[in-house]
């Protein structure tokens, strides 16, 4: 692995190994305070974020790196109109590992076309979040042992929800797995992941109600109504709110149901809950921040590659209105399959 832009582009050997280097450092962590001595991570976030963020930064502090980087663009050369490859060939100069969260879909992939190190996706717009995928399978193995055969219920935004549709690539991976999708209509899954589902073979129900499916659930993943996300104001204000998990909801659930989000919440999950035993969104944040020690442990190790020439682009071929090449018109045009349909390489939106 050189890059960590999309989960679906780890085996399942790699997530056992990234997973038993996790564990290891769980266990022992005095074992790894040296682990990245002498490495720096460049910490690129163009959107808001605490958990991200700051775990990402402790986390390589922890292996014994140093980081330096940006929370917010403004107070960086793109407020002047620097373009992406530009930040990126100047930063990846500097560094060991990128780390960048973005607002446009597909970034990290255009992040990676330029750079000389290893760069890792903490979240392209609504697109994907790989590293919370790392925090999400580390929660649930430790937890229960084992991530085959779950009954998994991914509840609420599930249109614009990157944390989910990296779950989903990342659950391809395992056996038996099956998906009771609950959402709204309009904020129900993006097209391209029901095809990427099919195409795996992975057993999904989409239904709006979470009341008739929470009894079945082995782990319910509940996610916010995303504000920023939505053009449409009026959109938000029908769909917020929408689900509300209570512990009365909770009553009819397993007894040794995960109830996991990646956060922050809003007003999805009661404050009560908090108390409940099977509540471990919190101790999911932490064990996230084990799941970055082991990647940077690997990543921000590897050698400088000089990533040679890349094609220029003059216009771009994907109509996604948040997809990096609208606005970075010098990208190549890249094009992949997904379930038999041509779609944008850097967001997944099908072509036409």
């Amino acid at each position: 692995m050189r890059h960590l832009i999309d989960f679906g582009d780890l085996s399942r050997a790699e997530w056992d190994s990234l997973y038993q280097r996790c564990s290891e450092i769980m266990d022992h962590p005095a074992d790894f305070l040296d682990a990245c001595k002498g490495r720096v991570m460049a910490s690129l976030f163009y959107e808001p974020s605490t958990r991200t963020n700051f775990s990402f930064q402790t986390a390589m502090l922890r292996v014994g790196g140093t980081v330096f980087g940006f929370a917010d663009p403004r107070s960086s050369s793109v407020a002047k109109g620097e373009t992406l490859k530009d930040t990126i060939k100047m930063v990846s100069g500097y560094a060991d590992v990128v780390v960048m969260r973005n607002t446009q879909e597909g970034a990290a992939k255009a992040a990676s076309l330029y750079s000389d190190v290893p760069v890792i996706n903490a979240g392209d717009g609504g697109h994907m979040h790989p590293t919370q995928t790392t925090a999400d399978l580390t929660t649930i193995t430790r937890l229960r042992g084992k991530v085959d055969g779950l009954s998994v219920g991914l509840c609420g935004d599930l249109k614009n929800g990157r944390t989910v549709h990296s779950l989903i690539k990342a659950m391809a991976k395992f056996q038996g797995i099956k998906f009771f999708l609950i959402a709204p209509r309009e904020l129900a899954i993006p097209e391209y992941m029901r095809s990427f589902m099919r195409e795996n073979n992975m057993w999904f129900t989409e239904v709006t109600g979470l009341e008739s499916v929470i009894p079945q659930l082995d782990v319910l993943y509940m996610t916010r109504i995303q504000r920023e996300r939505f053009v449409d104001p009026l959109e938000y204000e029908r769909n917020k709110g929408i689900y509300v998990l209570t512990r009365r909801k909770l009553d009819r659930a397993k007894k040794d149901l995960l109830v996991m989000h990646p956060l922050p919440r809003v007003d999805e999950i009661d404050i009560d809950v908090d108390d409940d035993p099977r509540a471990v969104y919190f101790k999911q944040a932490r064990y996230g921040m084990f799941a970055r020690m082991a990647l940077l442990t690997d990543l921000a190790n590897q050698p400088r590659i000089d990533p040679g020439a890349v094609e220029i682009g003059r216009e771009p071929v994907c109509h996604n209105p948040r997809c990096v090449t609208q606005t970075e018109h010098y990208l190549p045009p890249l094009v992949k399959k997904n379930g038999g349909v041509g779609c944008c390489a850097y967001c997944d939106a099908a072509l036409d």
